[in-house]
Parts: C-alpha cells; structure tokens; sequence
C-alpha cells in the first residue's frame, strides 16, 4: 500500500478552482486533466462533478501516487491516469470537450509549454474547452512580490523553467485556434484562463 502523496496547495486552491470549473465545465462531458500530479485534484473535481468523466494524466513516476487517491476514492468518473509528458510530440488519449491543467507551465520549459499547447490541439474537439491555473505575468512584469520570489525559487531550480507572461501564453493558443473566453483572478495572486477552439 502506497503512502498518498500529499500537496497543501491543492487543498488550498481546489475551492476556488472548483467554482470555476463549474461554469466553464457545466456542459462537458469529458475531462483531460494534465499533470494529474498527486491525484487529488482528480478525486476533489471528479466527485464535486460527477457529469464529468475525468482523466488523469501524468508523467509515469506519478501514477503510483495518483493510483493511491483513486482507489481510496473509487469514483467511477475518474479515470486511472493515461502517461503524457507535454514535451512529447504525439499524445495518446483520444478526444476530449475539455482539458483542465493547474500549476504546470511555470514548471515546464518555454519548448515544453509550446508543445502543451500543440497537443491540447490535437486532442480538443471543435468547441472544447481549456481551462489552465496557476501564476502569470503582465506586460513582461510580476502581478506580486510573492510570484516574484515564486519565480526565483523556480528558476534557482530549473532555469529553463519560470513564470510565463500571459501575452505571451495566449499567443500560442491563438496560434493553435484557441480563442481566450475568461481571465479569472484566483486567490494568491494566481488566474485561471479559459480558452475555446474555434
């Protein structure tokens, strides 16, 4: 029996996560999640939205952990997690009406972040729905003191990796046919954007 790993900052933001992926989510029916990471996004949303089939998807040295919080769970919309490495350029998994990711393009490098969205393309019907949370930038420039030390940290441990201007993100969706609905302040000084693809 696996020891769940266990992140606080998903029990921090999963409130606010939840309120707006109940309106942006209302009408999907079928979730990728990239970047499951602990898991317990997964069960949280899966349970809170049971019209939702919900697929996690994560590096594989993750899924043992993930595993852990869907067996406890046993929740029959949430899904045992698909292996997805963003950098790769061929995803497996199908089609899907919507994609969820929360704090994962800050720990991405740019190369990384631009096949992201490569592969969210691929596998988002016409229509579909990407909703992405974590910390942005504005015009080049921190929204806090706070993402400002966040962004050091980050780049003190992996210097391809750091937190991504916004312009910059939204230029890569738009490349791909994703055309930004919503740019929602979250708590901590984080957003959630809400693309569609056209």
């Amino acid at each position: 029996m696996i020891d769940k790993p266990f992140s606080e900052s998903c029990e921090q933001n999963r409130a606010p996560i939840l309120a707006v992926l109940r309106d942006v989510f209302a009408d999907r029916s079928h979730v990728l999640e990239i970047g499951s990471g602990t898991g317990q996004h997964a069960v949280y949303f899966g349970a809170e939205l049971p019209h939702l089939v919900w697929q996690t998807a994560d590096m594989p040295q993750h899924h043992a952990g993930i595993r852990a919080w869907l067996d406890e769970a046993a929740l029959p919309n949430v899904l045992p997690p698909l292996a997805l490495e963003a950098s790769q350029p061929h995803w497996r998994g199908g089609r899907y009406d919507a994609v969820f990711s929360a704090n994962t393009l800050h720990i991405m490098s740019w190369p990384a972040v631009e096949h992201f969205f490569k592969g969210v393309a691929a596998v988002l019907e016409r229509g579909g729905v990407l909703a992405v949370y974590g910390p942005f930038n504005y015009n080049g420039a921190y929204t806090s003191d706070s993402n400002a030390r966040f962004d050091a940290w980050l780049k003190a441990r992996d210097p391809a990796s750091g937190v991504r201007d916004f312009e910059a993100v939204d230029a890569l969706a738009r490349a791909r046919g994703l055309v930004l609905q919503q740019d929602i302040a979250m708590p901590a000084n984080n957003r959630t954007q809400v693309w569609r693809r056209a």
